[in-house]
């Protein structure tokens, strides 16, 4: 079953095209990641598709409701939690709760039995009266994803809900998302962080209003459209010099004592033209074939760098 349907979505503000004709199939119940740097055109689609904002093209269809024309329906069903904490900074964690329990209509029995379900499971037992405003990043991200799911959605949207806290907890976060989607959720979150993205199901790379790449990310890493190599010697920044002024070298990042190198995937005999490249500058040099990752696939996609990333050991922490 498939819980969004877009097709041919575009929005534009003046001249300036936010979200450029995109198709999207998201699958019910997994996570399903827009990854791609600010401007890139992801909280705006995030915004149409759960009826905010008027597609000025196409259409998108949420858990078989018509966004643009039946957007109460697709509100009851979904959750939604922007990048920035949201919330009463100025009530309680239980007060904010209650708040939110009669926006969403509840009665007076499901509110009771429903905020202490969510603060048990939020791990918010410590903190229900204090006020939002005193709470550290982690904990106003538990907070926001309580509230968010206080009428149990079933689609769940997320806009950079990390951007501003800790590895830890955002590792934590992560663990509840699959917990939510094991229970019969369905979740986009929006990213811009490559960690994050490979842990998706399924990830849409947003470029200028477009999608440049989709599918799961193993699959996008195999079928990248690029040779990837990894070059070590004992002068770096010359051979980055060297490198950087090849046509058919299409990236060169340093990761530690290490250059990574992204190579047009006709290029015939990639490794040794490299080592010929560099040799006279580096007598050292040792190169080496490697799996992409989704960076790379970012950069093979879109032909630039991400805007931001996570440093390879906080990932891997």
């Amino acid at each position: 079953m498939t819980a969004i349907v877009a097709r041919g979505l575009v929005r534009r503000f003046g001249e300036v095209v936010a979200v450029d004709g995109i198709d999207l199939d998201v699958p019910e119940r997994q996570i399903y990641g827009f990854l791609g740097p600010n401007g890139s055109g992801k909280s705006t689609a995030f915004r149409m598709i759960c009826g905010l904002l008027l597609p000025t093209e196409g259409s998108v269809t949420v858990l078989g409701h018509d966004a643009r024309k039946e957007p109460e329906k697709v509100r009851r069903r979904i959750g939604y939690m922007t990048q920035r904490f949201s919330l009463w900074e100025d009530l309680t964690v239980r007060e904010n709760l209650g708040f939110m329990c009669r926006v969403f209509g509840m009665s007076r029995r499901d509110t009771h039995s429903r905020i202490a379900e969510r603060i048990r499971e939020y791990q918010l037992e410590d903190l229900e009266r204090r006020f939002a405003g005193t709470l550290s990043g982690g904990q106003k991200q538990r907070l926001a994803l309580a509230a968010a799911t206080l009428h149990g959605p079933d689609l769940l949207l997320l806009d950079e809900p990390t951007s501003a806290v800790d590895p830890q907890s955002r590792r934590d976060f992560w663990e509840k998302l699959f917990e939510l989607v094991a229970g019969g959720t369905t979740i986009l979150v929006s990213t811009h962080y490559m960690d994050e993205a490979e842990r998706c199901h399924r990830v849409a790379i947003l470029d200028r209003g477009r999608i440049a790449a989709e599918g799961p990310p193993r699959q996008l890493a195999r079928d990248i459209d690029a040779t990837v190599l990894e070059v070590e010697c004992g002068n770096l920044p010359a051979a980055r010099r060297r490198l950087a002024g090849e046509r058919w070298v299409r990236s060169v990042a340093q990761l530690g004592n290490r250059l990574h190198v992204l190579v047009a995937r006709d290029e015939p005999e990639p490794m040794e033209r490299l080592r010929a490249l560099v040799l006279g500058d580096c007598p050292d040099v040792q190169v080496e074939r490697v799996a992409a990752n989704l960076e790379d696939v970012f950069v093979a996609a879109t032909g630039r760098r991400a805007a931001s990333t996570v440093p390879a050991q906080e990932a891997a922490a």
